[in-house]
């Protein structure tokens, strides 16, 4: 079995809900030559997060940012965690709802997901920057 890993800084999003499949691919070429494995991508932050979503109707992630903040609002009088501003503290929340990684099997060179599947980086803060992913590689 082989391992492959490299890590990426992505530009900043603005808050809301972004397919970076692509940046993911471009930063892992290695992909190529894995006949059957896993894929696996980790966000290093506590205030964005990471899941799989479709891909082609972009309205779809306009609406998760609209549930999300339904859910988990901001402003809650029991937050005691605002020291960075009135969205970290639902941030936190948000990156434990979804999660701080996905995984996905890797068959004959590409991603195995389906057709309607796109990778997304979840941005919970207003202004969160730049953010760090490891994408590790591993198969036959």
């Amino acid at each position: 079995m082989n391992f492959y890993q490299s890590q990426l800084k992505l530009k900043p999003y603005p808050r809301g809900f972004h397919l970076i499949t692509e940046t993911i691919l471009k930063n892992i070429s290695e992909i190529k030559v894995i006949k059957i494995g896993m894929l696996q991508v980790f966000i290093k932050h506590t205030s964005a997060s990471l899941t799989i979503n479709e891909n082609a109707d972009p309205t779809v992630r306009s609406d998760f940012e609209s549930h999300f903040n339904k859910m988990i609002p901001e402003n809650m009088p029991y937050y005691k965690h605002d020291y960075e501003g009135k969205d970290d503290m639902p941030a936190h929340l948000k990156n434990s709802v979804l999660g701080s990684s996905v995984q996905i099997p890797i068959t004959n060179g590409r991603l195995n997901m389906g057709i309607w599947q796109g990778i997304y980086l979840c941005e919970h803060r207003n202004y969160g920057g730049s953010r760090s992913i490891v994408i590790t590689a591993f198969g036959e």
